[in-house]
């Protein structure tokens, strides 16, 4: 997302006149979620001076700083273990839009993570998981692309340390043993992952509230 990252920290990235972030918080509040955990790295001082203590929004926001040198998908995770508990908690990528209708998933007994996938994009046909009957499969079944949203519970960070890890290995590994279900959603998704894709973003939600009715 270069140069746009130099100032700017990618959740803090506007379309439609609103940082991407704040979009994921709207849905998070109205889905009846209220304690909500940020991880800081790059720019993250923007991050928390924009949204404070989540009030606005009608959440309670605590924040883990990875430093400057982000933790990965499964490292940040891992560090913000102490402030999510010991219950599941959804974790949503900061830098995607998308309408999912985000719930208090319960995860089947002895399963440690839920994946959302969705249809391949055009920048990633090969996908990353196959999904086969509700469940992750490490090796057949329709082949999707994570969303970036998921649900998880502790006990996939098992056998973790403190250091900057994937979080794909994890997910595979426990896929393996049949412990992770997953879902094709069809619904809105984008990986606002290039300044092309942000200005498509933006254009088409101003669009939208010019269009949209009174």
């Amino acid at each position: 997302m270069r140069p746009l990252t130099d100032r700017t920290p990618k959740p803090l990235l506007k379309a439609g006149g609103k940082a991407l972030i704040e979009y994921h918080l709207q849905a998070l509040a109205a889905a009846g979620f209220n304690e909500v955990v940020i991880n800081l790295a790059h720019l993250g001082d923007q991050i928390q001076a924009k949204l404070g203590d989540g009030g606005r929004f009608g959440l309670n926001i605590r924040y883990s700083n990875e430093g400057e040198r982000a933790l990965e998908t499964g490292g940040g995770i891992f560090k913000a273990l102490p402030l999510l508990g010991d219950d599941r908690f959804l974790v949503v990528n900061g830098d995607v839009w998308c309408d999912y209708p985000f719930r208090l998933h319960g995860l089947a007994r002895g399963d440690r993570a839920h994946l959302v996938l969705v249809d391949n994009p055009a920048h990633h046909r090969q996908g990353d998981f196959f999904l086969d009957a509700g469940r992750l499969s490490p090796t057949h079944g329709e082949k999707l692309t994570f969303s970036g949203i998921g649900y998880y519970t502790p006990s996939l960070f098992e056998d973790c340390r403190a250091c900057a890890f994937a979080l794909a290995p994890l997910l595979r590994r426990a896929a393996e043993f049949g412990k992770v279900s997953a879902e094709h959603y069809r619904g809105e998704w984008l990986d606002v992952g290039t300044p092309e894709r942000l200005r498509a973003l933006d254009a088409r939600l101003r669009a939208d509230a010019v269009t949209r009715p009174d």
